[in-house]
């Protein structure tokens, strides 16, 4: 008799296994139906060698200390700050926008102040903020929306801007300085041997066993448990009763160089061309040395694995009514982007996973988190 399963070994799962087992001392079944743990976030060394993340460019910040060190359990870190370019123009421009992006665009030599002038001189009032469309032209006006957020919105979701929830364009900041770092969070690093290792380290436990290749449909019924924590698109328990929660996927499509590097940055976007919406090099998130390079390319998609919740008010409301079946089960509980249909980061699903655990046990967990980590090998 296992006292949990658990349905998904991406972050949300492994975290609430690792803390019941290790902390509640639970015996712990966590069923993944591809085969490796690790979620979206798992990497692994191609045949050339080099460290890539097989699900796209996953890369750790957060400004909770809690989840900071929660991690740092598990894996030592490497500081990382992230830096993207956007391909406007025919010239390489940082993103989020910044004075350097303003200057180098227009062909100016504005200061901060001058800058922040310019962004109130190109915005353009909107009376009631509700899109992603809005938040942007309000901010910065209809060129530098066009320039940089429409192009990239449209291939990114298959919708207009002014189709999206406003959310979604506030992610990304305008700047007056010249802080190119894509986040600005107090923690970013990158875990020093991989997400993979990191996850072995943390479900080394022998309170854990791990079915992968597995649908727990084909075990719900066979093996005893007493609750059932489930990491899944939440529509797919309830066998899409009220209809699919929409999502977008990706088609990521891997290459590799013989040469050091292939491009000046982690990240480069392309807003209005070519049909994937960004490149990622793998070597400059990971540190590795190698004469080889490997990237990926993103190509959105319809079809495919669930990646990104679409955030619509009718997508919302269709949310809300398998919530409301969720909250009428018993010893069965949802969580992570796709058990509850949240666009978050990975460090918003672990915290959600570390409050759940808090809720499961009606204690917090008595774990010293000092932000040093031991050295795993």
């Amino acid at each position: 008799m296992f006292d949990y399963m658990i349905v998904g070994a991406g972050f949300a799962g492994s975290v609430l296994a690792e803390r019941l087992a290790s902390v509640a001392d639970k015996k712990v079944l966590l069923v993944e139906q591809r085969d490796h743990i690790g979620g979206n976030a798992y990497d692994y060394y191609n045949h050339h060698g080099i460290l890539v993340h097989k699900y796209g460019p996953h890369i750790f910040h957060t400004n909770s200390r809690k989840v900071f060190d929660y991690l740092s359990q598990f894996t030592p870190w490497r500081p990382y700050e992230h830096r993207v370019l956007a391909s406007v123009d025919g010239q390489l421009v940082p993103l989020p926008i910044n004075l350097t992006t303003i200057n180098t665009l227009y062909g100016l030599q504005l200061s901060s102040d001058q800058v922040e002038a310019f962004y109130n001189l190109k915005a353009e009032k909107v009376d009631h903020i509700r899109t992603s469309a809005d938040v942007v032209i309000s901010k910065v006006g209809k060129e530098l929306y066009e320039n940089f957020f429409k192009g990239y919105t449209r291939k990114q979701w298959d919708l207009d801007p002014s189709e999206l929830d406003a959310s979604v364009a506030s992610r990304v900041p305008t700047r007056t300085n010249k802080d190119d770092r894509y986040f600005t969070d107090t923690y970013q690093a990158m875990p020093l041997y991989g997400y993979t290792k990191m996850f072995r380290n943390m479900l080394s436990h022998p309170n854990i066993k791990i079915m992968l290749n597995t649908d727990y449909k084909e075990i719900v019924d066979i093996i005893p448990y007493q609750r059932l924590i489930f990491t899944g698109p939440i529509d797919n328990y309830f066998n899409y009763c009220y209809g699919k929660l929409p999502y977008r996927s990706i088609d990521f499509r891997f290459d590799t160089f013989e040469k050091e590097t292939f491009q000046k940055t982690g990240t480069i976007n392309f807003p209005n061309e070519h049909l994937y919406t960004r490149i990622t090099e793998f070597k400059y998130l990971t540190g590795q040395v190698h004469h080889k390079t490997s990237i990926v390319y993103e190509y959105p998609t319809a079809e495919g694995d669930p990646y990104y919740p679409i955030p619509r008010p009718e997508n919302a409301e269709l949310y809300a009514k398998y919530q409301s079946l969720a909250d009428t089960m018993t010893n069965t509980y949802f969580t992570g982007r796709l058990g509850t249909y949240k666009y978050y980061n990975m460090d918003q699903v672990i915290a959600q996973s570390l409050t759940l655990f808090e809720k499961l046990t009606q204690v917090k967990p008595k774990v010293e988190l000092n932000g040093h980590a031991k050295q795993h090998t």
